[in-house]
C-alpha cells in the first residue's frame, strides 16, 4: 500500500497538493491529522483553542464585537455561525473542505495557466472561493452536532465542581488565570477567577467551586479554604 505513494503514477496528485492554492489547506490539513493523532494519545485537548463567545443565537455582527468579545477570531466564528464546538473541529473541516475543493480546482482549472505570475493570481481568487465555501459548509456540518457539544459541557461542569486543581498561570486573581485539573490524560484547562482580593500564585492547589456561564469560567477558594467549610458544615 505505502509503495503505491512512491510510484511514478502519484506524481500529478503530490504536484496538485503542492501548488498553490491547494498547499495553503495542505498545509492546515496536515497539521490537523497530527494534532488528532495526538489528541488520541490524550496529549492535548481537542478544545485546546477555545475561544470564549457569548451566547448568542443567530447572526453576529462585526460592528458589535466591541461589545461582546474583543477578540477578532470569536467575532469571525460569530459571523459564520461557527460557534458551539471546539474551534479544532472547525479548522479539520474547514481545512478538508478546502483541500478537496482547491485540489479539483488546480487539478482541472489553474494547471491549465502557464507557470508563473499568471498561475499565482489565478490561485488567489480559486483560495478566497475555496474558503468561504468551506466555511458555510462548516456552518453547515457543526450545525447539527452543536447540542452534543452543549451537553458535554454541562456534564464537564457537573464533573468538576468541588474538585482541587492546581493553579498553572503565574497568579490567580479576581481578573486573570487559568488551572489544570487532571484527568488521567492531558490534564483539563480551565478560566478560573479568585474570590474576593484573595491571589493564588502559580502551583497553588484550589477548588472549583462555581461555574460563571455568562463568563465561560469558574470562581475557586483555596483548598485549605474549602476543606476547612466543609468540616464546619
Amino acid at each position: 500500500m505505502f509503495a503505491l505513494l512512491l510510484t511514478e503514477g502519484m506524481d500529478p496528485f503530490y504536484q496538485n497538493i503542492s501548488s498553490f492554492p491547494t498547499v495553503f489547506f495542505t498545509f492546515f490539513l496536515l497539521l490537523s491529522i497530527f494534532f488528532w493523532a495526538v489528541a488520541v494519545l490524550g496529549l492535548v485537548d481537542i478544545d485546546i483553542l477555545d475561544v470564549d463567545l457569548p451566547n448568542t443565537e443567530g447572526s453576529f455582527e462585526l460592528g458589535e464585537l466591541s461589545n461582546a468579545n474583543p477578540n477578532v477570531l470569536a467575532g469571525l466564528l460569530m459571523k459564520f455561525g461557527l460557534q458551539g464546538v471546539p474551534v479544532t473541529v472547525i479548522i479539520t473541516s474547514i481545512s478538508l473542505i478546502g483541500w478537496i475543493i482547491s485540489y479539483y480546482s488546480v487539478h482541472y482549472v489553474v494547471n491549465l495557466v502557464p507557470d508563473g505570475i499568471l498561475h499565482f493570481l489565478v490561485g488567489i481568487p480559486v483560495l478566497l472561493v475555496a474558503l468561504l465555501i468551506a466555511t458555510l459548509m462548516t456552518s453547515v456540518i457543526i450545525k447539527p452536532i452543536r447540542p452534543l457539544f452543549k451537553k458535554a459541557q454541562q456534564e464537564t461542569v457537573k464533573h468538576v465542581l468541588g474538585k482541587t486543581a492546581i493553579v498553572r498561570t503565574s497568579k490567580v486573581d479576581h481578573e486573570f488565570g487559568e488551572v489544570i485539573l487532571e484527568d488521567g490524560g492531558a490534564g483539563l484547562i480551565f478560566k478560573v477567577r479568585a474570590c474576593g482580593d484573595e491571589v493564588f500564585k502559580k502551583g497553588d492547589k484550589v477548588v472549583l467551586l462555581e461555574y460563571l456561564k455568562e463568563e465561560h469560567l469558574y470562581r475557586v477558594v483555596s483548598e485549605q479554604e474549602f476543606l476547612g467549610s466543609s468540616v464546619d458544615t
